[in-house]
């Protein structure tokens, strides 16, 4: 990587870093600190979630079946627009409805403090390990790419991180989110049709490749497989406390539906994208092995890329993860001022909690970065620490995202269903394996982590409905829920103008934002050895988009709207 690659990712990163702190005077209490005081527009939190739910991973370990295996990595993928549209249609209005500032404080409303204080533990000690997962793969790309040191690595992505989520809020998340999306965008627009014109043409490449490249699935990701990851998605994607936060930020239960659907548009074509890089480059080089093909991705950048616009690349591949360690930090966060300093302190004022708040966001994002800085020392953590993610979704949570739709579910019934088929799938994963010399396949073990909670949950169901009983919390659990509609229903005028107002500035800073890309794209074209006009042209075209932004949302269009 060329000294023009590196100041280019350095510079991206101090424009991304000022757009987040542009929020630091934003944040006046919890509800819009955690929730942007429920105004953030469905297209921005939309797209936040699209950017929250992938991450380097997307590019080195799909990027990786897409080299070796072809049209399956997109298959996969595609699974996850259905959980997106899924999600739209079902679970996200009805978690608008709750009116819960987290997910923590929704179990506590419905299932009891008792289980309340489980999960929100087990959450964090989850959390604290998958965001240190998400941190050191990012990490390792820029030493390999760059030759910093790792751990120098490391502790400045952490900062990076730490600054602006602690300052901004879900503010600076979704808006930062949005710019990053826009690098990876424009670093795709380049990449792309250099891509194809390596191999020279598409019609060339598929002469070139054989005809099982093309195949929905194979031996190794087959239908079975295909339809129980797409389940395991809709749960993930549907439970998952941090993607919750994108649900009920928005202002109403119908924008929520357009959150999921909106993603799920954004993966019926982005996957496509993302994965022709590492299928055209299987024609330049077949040669790869499985532990090599992860490097597929960036060997074809490398190859197709001018200086600088490898750095740009490399930026959009650093800021994905990045954003999905940020979403993570910020609901940390919350539930850890929300849902326990809170409750210890009831009578704290929104000073002190916005304190606690920002105090806590640091906390868990220094103990993230240490943890990171151990993985070199754990031996093979990241895969451990990955696995656990797949095994957990389901179990951890299903049974919530269940008690949404059912009156029935208790607190036994869904510790339980949590506890049991934790046990059972961690069992088939790490114990039987070392007894008895047998392990699960791929398939089996994505239909064991998908099956045995749902049935477990219907079994529950099927009892209490033939008992005729009704969970005891149920009742007091409805009022609290129609309690906070009644307020979102009583939002005054000046809400709903300082929401406006909030929204205005959030999409101007974004605005700056893509004009300041868009001018680093146009003068990496001026400096490119060749592609001038297509890279500068890439460039301008951002600038207008960005200054249109700009003016569409400027003070006086406030004031007149």
């Amino acid at each position: 990587m060329s000294i023009l690659d590196i100041l280019t990712i350095v510079l991206l990163t101090i424009g991304v870093l000022c757009a987040g702190l542009a929020f630091s005077k934003r944040g006046k209490n919890m509800t819009s600190f955690f929730a942007a005081g429920g105004a953030v527009p469905w297209q921005m939190s939309g797209l936040s979630l699209f950017m929250g739910f992938h991450s380097a991973g997307t590019f080195v370990v799909w990027g990786s079946v897409a080299y070796l295996y072809g049209w399956v990595s997109i298959t996969i993928q595609w699974t996850m627009a259905i959980a997106g549209l899924l999600v739209g249609c079902l679970i996200a209005p009805r978690w608008h409805r709750t009116g819960a500032l987290t997910v923590a404080e929704y179990i506590n409303k419905r299932l009891g403090v008792f289980t309340q204080k489980i999960y929100t533990y087990l959450f964090l000690f989850i959390s604290l390990f998958l965001t240190a997962s998400f941190l050191y793969p990012v990490a390792k790309i820029v030493e390999v790419s760059t030759g910093f040191d790792l751990n120098l690595c490391i502790v400045l992505l952490g900062i990076f991180c730490i600054l602006y989520v602690s300052v901004g809020g879900l503010w600076a998340v979704v808006s930062t989110d949005i710019l990053q999306c826009i690098i990876l965008t424009a670093a795709l627009i380049i990449v792309i049709p250099l891509s194809i014109e390596r191999v020279d043409g598409i019609t060339n490449f598929i002469t070139q490749a054989s005809a099982s490249f093309f195949d929905l699935t194979n031996a190794e990701y087959t239908l079975t497989f295909i339809i129980a990851f797409g389940i395991y998605n809709t749960i993930f994607l549907g439970g998952n406390w941090a993607y919750v936060q994108r649900y009920t930020c928005v202002r109403s239960e119908a924008d929520s539906r357009k959150v999921g659907w909106l993603f799920a548009a954004l993966y019926v074509v982005n996957p496509i994208l993302w994965m022709l890089p590492p299928m055209l480059y299987h024609v330049c080089n077949s040669s790869l092995g499985i532990l090599e093909s992860e490097g597929a991705y960036l060997m074809m950048c490398m190859e197709v890329l001018p200086k600088g616009i490898l750095g740009l690349m490399m930026g959009g591949m650093i800021f994905a993860t990045t954003s999905a360690m940020n979403s993570k930090l910020n609901i940390a966060s919350g539930v850890i001022t929300n849902d326990i300093f809170k409750r210890l302190r009831p009578e704290s004022s929104d000073k002190t909690l916005m304190l606690s708040a920002r105090l806590s966001t640091i906390a868990f994002g220094i103990a993230s970065v240490f943890l990171a800085l151990m993985i070199p020392h754990m031996g093979g953590v990241v895969n451990v620490v990955i696995s656990l993610a797949a095994l957990t979704g389901v179990p951890l949570y299903l049974p919530v995202v269940w008690t949404l739709f059912s009156k029935r579910q208790t607190s036994y019934s869904v510790l339980t269903a949590m506890f049991l088929s934790l046990f059972i799938n961690g069992y088939f994963k790490f114990i039987n394996p070392v007894l008895f010399n047998f392990s699960l396949n791929r398939t089996e073990e994505m239909v064991l982590g998908v099956a045995f909670p749902i049935i477990c949950m219907t079994v529950f169901e099927i009892y209490f409905l033939i008992r005729g009983q009704i969970s005891g919390m149920y009742i007091s659990y409805k009022i609290w829920e129609d309690g906070n509609q009644e307020k979102r229903n009583q939002i005054s005028d000046q809400n709903i103008l300082e929401a406006k107002k909030e929204n205005k500035y959030s999409l101007r800073i974004i605005g700056y934002g893509v004009v300041f890309i868009g001018l680093a794209i146009f003068v990496l074209g001026l400096l490119s050895p060749f592609y001038k006009i297509f890279v500068a042209g890439t460039g301008t075209a951002f600038i207008l988009l960005g200054l249109a932004l700009v003016k569409r949302n400027s003070l006086k269009s406030v004031v007149e709207g």
